[in-house]
């Protein structure tokens, strides 16, 4: 089969199709025709080797996925899933565990599949769990024309909230309010348009996938008891937290680590995909799709994200057509 590896630590330009055997089946996995792949932040990472998880080289990167059931336990062949292999996805046959296989309603697309998992998931675990969001309430989110901070985007709309999303460039706010923010902003002087637009209260939550120098003002920019939820470091910088800020209104960080929670608890991501199903199905949770790459240009893809260029989720075609659906 045809995938893509990362053969050395020099970036997405060190990513290679080659020629490689099919994953062996065994009677633990879902083996899964992989039409479409998502590109997620953590592959550029691993890429040159900083993310947490380093797999020997050669490796197939690819942590989500949307295609037909092959063959595998509680799947039926021929059924359309999203799946979250973690590894291996930027190819065209993956073998995936059980729990991380999501049957896919007819009504989403593989392109659209494919773009829920890693994202969808993490922003659920996010507001949800450790959020704690409550109808009715303002969300702030950094990257909001991005594939998390469009999902962030969509999920807290759909459950209620208020949104405000933070853009880095004016040709990024269309995105941004075609995934459901209520108002957009740029990057620079947000906290200040926060205020204006909130009567000087501030927000009740802080979505952040970008880190860097926007901390402190995000903090600054939260109302009395507001959470700040650090999801990630796009920006390069991780920021330093002066906790003497955390007493001045009774304010919270609050890490979201997602993997590290679903890992010791992996029953927990099929009680997240029931939740979110009713609103995937329902259309109110609808992945803002952006570039879509071969799989032989998956540098090209991963440079998108590097070099934040991306409006909305970057992905990769495996199988013609691309978006089939």
């Amino acid at each position: 089969m045809r995938a893509v590896q990362i053969t050395r630590l020099d970036g997405p330009s060190a990513l290679e199709v080659v020629s490689i055997d099919e994953p062996a089946p065994d009677a633990g996995s879902v083996v899964i025709d992989v039409h479409v792949a998502g590109v997620t932040f953590p592959e550029v990472l691993q890429s040159r080797g900083q993310y947490q998880l380093k797999p020997p080289l050669p490796f197939v990167p690819g942590s989500e996925v949307a295609g037909v059931v092959r063959s595998g336990p509680g799947f039926a062949a021929g059924l359309r899933v999203a799946a979250f292999p973690g590894l291996g996805g930027f190819a065209e046959v993956v073998a995936v565990d059980p729990g991380s296989v999501f049957p896919l309603p007819d009504s989403v697309s593989f392109a659209a599949g494919a773009a829920l998992p890693m994202n969808y998931l993490t922003v659920h675990f996010g507001l949800v769990r450790r959020g704690r969001l409550r109808e009715g309430e303002t969300v702030l989110v950094h990257g909001a024309a991005g594939g998390v901070g469009t999902a962030a985007v969509q999920l807290a709309s759909a459950l209620g909230a208020r949104v405000i999303a933070v853009v880095s460039s004016s040709d990024k706010a269309g995105t941004a309010k075609a995934a459901g923010a209520q108002d957009v902003v740029p990057a620079d002087g947000f906290k200040d348009a926060v205020k204006e637009l909130t009567g000087g209260r501030g927000v009740d939550l802080v979505v952040d996938p970008v880190g860097g120098d926007r901390f402190t003002d995000s903090l600054r920019s939260l109302a009395r008891e507001g959470r700040l939820l650090v999801v990630g470091f796009t920006g390069g910088e991780i920021p330093q937290v002066k906790v003497n800020r955390l007493l001045l209104n009774n304010i919270s960080v609050v890490g979201v680590g997602w993997g590290a929670f679903w890992t010791a608890q992996p029953g927990y991501l099929q009680e997240q995909w029931a939740q979110l199903l009713p609103l995937i199905s329902a259309g109110k949770l609808d992945p803002v799709l952006g570039r879509t790459f071969p799989l032989a240009e998956a540098g090209r893809a991963l440079s998108e994200l590097d070099e934040r260029r991306a409006t909305g989720k970057i992905l990769l075609s495996v199988r013609q057509p691309a978006g089939e659906g």
